[in-house]
C-alpha cells in the first residue's frame, strides 16, 4: 500500500509520534479570544472597599488600593473603570453593597466597557465562602478576576488557587472575629476595673468632662485626654426627680405629663446636636422609661446592656448573608464598674427598687378578649388597643394621644366598639371570606348540607389567614383588608 504524503513529505511513524504531535499542538494553541480585548491588553474594573468611615480616610483607602491594583496589571492592560464602597462590612454580602453590585450589574451587559476585574485587597473584599460563591457568575460572564496573592488572574480550575481562595476568604473572617474578640476583652477590662468611659453620647443628667492624660500614650502626646461623667447643672436634678417620683408611686405617664406640664426641656431639645432626627418638642412616655431602666444613673459604669446579633436575611437564601439586630441583655450579662465612675444620680437601692415596681399585666383575672389584635381603626390605621369597660370587653382607639400628654380638645374622638356587638356577626362574615355567600348578591343553593361556622370557627380563621378587620365608627362596619373587602355592619 501507497505511503500517505502531505505537501511536506510523507507521514510516518507509530503511535508514540503521533500523540506527541498532537500534544505540542494543543500546548500551542491560542486560549480562549477575550470579547473586545485591545492591542493595548485587557480593560480592568478595579474594586476596593473600606468600613469605617470616622476612623479611616476615604481618599488614603482608595488611593493604596487603587496603586496596589494598578502595580498589578501594570503592562497587562489599563483601569477603565472604578467601583468603591465605603462605609459596608465585608461581611455583607456583594450583592447588598452598593458599589459591588453596580459592577455586577455593569458585568452583565453584554456591552460593558471592561474585560476584567481587579482586586485592590482579597481581605477587604471577600469574606468567608464569599468568592467561592461569586466564581461561577464571573465564569459564566466570561469575567477575569485579578487578585494581589496570585499576581494575576484567578483561574477556578487549578486547584491550588481555588484553595488559596478559600483560604484567604478564611483568613479575612479570621481577622474581624479576631478584633471582635479582643475589642470585647479590652472593652470589659476598661469597664470593669477601670471604670471608664466607653464613648457614646453621655445620658440625660450627665455631660463629658476632662478626666486627665489619655492612657494611651500615642494619644496622651497630641493632647488628648481621657473623658468622665459629670452630672449635668441643670438636667441631673431633673433625673434625680424622676427617679423620686416613681419610687413615690407615680406612673410613667403621670411623670411625663408632669415634665411636660413645667416645661422641662426633653432629652432631645436639651442637646439639639447629637438629635437632630428628633423633634424634641415633648417628653415622651418612652423618654421616661429609658432613664428609669437606665444603671449608670448609680454611679457605676455599666457595659454590655445591648448586644448585636446577626440573623440570617431570609433563612431559606443563606447567599444574602446577615442583618444586624439590636438586642437588650439580661443585667446577668451586664459588666458592672468595681467602684464608682462619676457621680450618682440616685442610689443603688433606689434604683433596684425602681426595677421592682411593675404595672399590672393585663388582662386581670376573668377578663379574655377574644378579637384582640385583630382589629384596626379605620381613621388613623392604628391596631386597636383591648379596653374593658363596664363589665364587658371592648377595643379602643386613641389615635395616639395617651395619658402622658393632655387631651386636644380639637382631636379626634376616640373610637370604641363593644366585643359582644361584634361577635354574633362573625359567622356570616365567615361564609363571605371562604365563598359560601357571594357578597355581590344572593347565595346560591348549597350543594349539599352544611352546618353554620361556629364562632371559634370564624376567629381561628380569620387568625390563621392573618385577616384584620377595619372599624369604621361612624358607619358601624367591619370590613376585612381582603381583595374583596367583605363587609358587615354591626348596627
Amino acid at each position: 500500500m501507497a505511503a500517505l504524503h502531505d505537501a511536506a513529505g510523507p507521514i510516518s511513524g507509530g503511535p508514540l509520534t503521533s500523540s506527541a504531535l498532537l500534544c505540542d499542538w494543543a500546548r500551542e494553541s491560542p486560549g480562549p479570544r477575550v470579547s473586545g480585548l485591545s492591542p493595548a491588553g485587557l480593560r480592568f474594573a478595579f474594586y476596593g472597599r473600606m468600613s469605617t468611615e470616622d476612623h479611616q480616610d476615604p481618599a488614603t483607602s482608595k488611593a493604596w488600593q487603587l496603586m496596589g491594583a494598578q502595580a498589578l496589571v501594570s503592562g497587562h492592560g489599563r483601569i477603565v473603570a472604578e467601583f468603591f464602597d465605603t462605609g459596608h462590612s465585608r461581611t455583607v454580602p456583594w450583592a447588598r453593597r452598593p458599589e459591588a453590585a453596580a459592577l455586577l450589574v455593569a458585568m452583565a451587559d453584554p456591552e460593558r466597557e471592561f474585560d476584567a476585574v481587579v482586586i485592590g485587597s482579597s481581605e477587604r473584599a471577600f469574606y468567608g465562602n464569599q468568592f467561592a460563591s461569586m466564581a461561577p457568575l464571573f465564569e459564566h460572564y466570561g469575567v477575569q478576576v485579578w487578585v494581589p496573592e496570585l499576581g494575576g488572574a484567578v483561574d477556578p480550575k487549578v486547584a491550588d488557587q481555588e484553595e488559596l481562595m478559600i483560604l484567604l476568604g478564611i483568613l479575612s473572617k479570621r481577622e474581624i472575629a479576631r478584633a471582635r474578640i479582643r475589642t470585647r476583652a479590652a472593652m470589659t477590662v476598661q469597664a470593669r476595673d477601670q471604670g471608664r468611659y466607653l464613648g457614646g453620647r453621655p445620658p440625660y443628667g450627665y455631660r463629658l468632662v476632662d478626666a486627665g492624660p489619655h492612657p494611651n500614650r500615642a494619644l496622651a502626646r497630641r493632647g488628648v485626654c481621657a473623658q468622665r461623667l459629670a452630672v449635668h447643672p441643670e438636667c441631673g436634678p431633673i433625673v434625680s426627680w424622676i427617679f423620686a417620683q416613681r419610687l413615690a408611686g407615680h406612673s410613667m405617664a403621670r411623670i411625663t405629663r408632669a415634665l411636660n406640664d413645667a416645661h422641662i426641656p426633653c432629652p432631645a431639645a436639651a442637646d439639639t446636636a447629637r438629635n437632630p432626627h428628633r423633634t424634641g418638642r415633648r417628653w415622651v412616655l418612652q423618654s421616661v422609661r429609658a432613664i428609669l431602666a437606665n444603671p449608670r444613673y448609680t454611679g457605676r459604669q455599666v457595659w454590655n446592656r445591648q448586644r448585636t446579633d446577626h440573623d440570617l436575611i431570609n433563612p431559606d437564601n443563606t447567599s444574602l448573608g446577615h442583618r444586624d439586630v439590636m438586642r437588650w441583655n439580661t443585667p446577668v450579662d451586664w459588666i458592672i464598674s468595681a467602684r464608682p465612675a462619676h457621680p450618682p444620680l440616685v442610689s443603688e437601692a433606689g434604683f433596684i427598687a425602681v426595677q421592682q415596681i411593675r404595672p399590672r399585666r393585663q388582662p386581670a383575672p376573668g377578663r379574655t378578649y377574644r378579637l384582640a389584635g385583630l382589629l384596626c381603626c379605620g381613621v388613623c390605621g392604628r391596631r386597636m388597643e383591648s379596653h374593658w369597660v363596664h363589665q364587658n370587653a371592648g377595643y379602643r382607639c386613641r389615635h395616639g394621644h395617651t395619658s402622658a400628654t393632655r387631651p386636644d380638645p380639637a382631636r379626634t374622638r376616640n373610637a370604641y366598639v363593644r366585643e359582644d356587638q361584634v361577635l354574633p356577626h362573625l359567622p356570616a362574615l365567615h361564609l363571605r371570606l371562604t365563598g359560601r355567600i357571594s357578597t355581590a348578591g344572593p347565595a346560591s343553593p348549597p350543594a349539599g348540607p352544611a352546618s353554620p361556622p361556629t364562632l371559634e370557627q370564624a376567629i381561628a380563621h380569620l387568625r390563621d389567614q392573618e385577616i384584620t378587620l377595619v372599624y369604621d365608627h361612624a358607619a358601624r362596619t367591619l370590613t376585612a383588608d381582603t381583595p374583596r373587602a367583605e363587609r358587615i355592619t354591626i348596627g
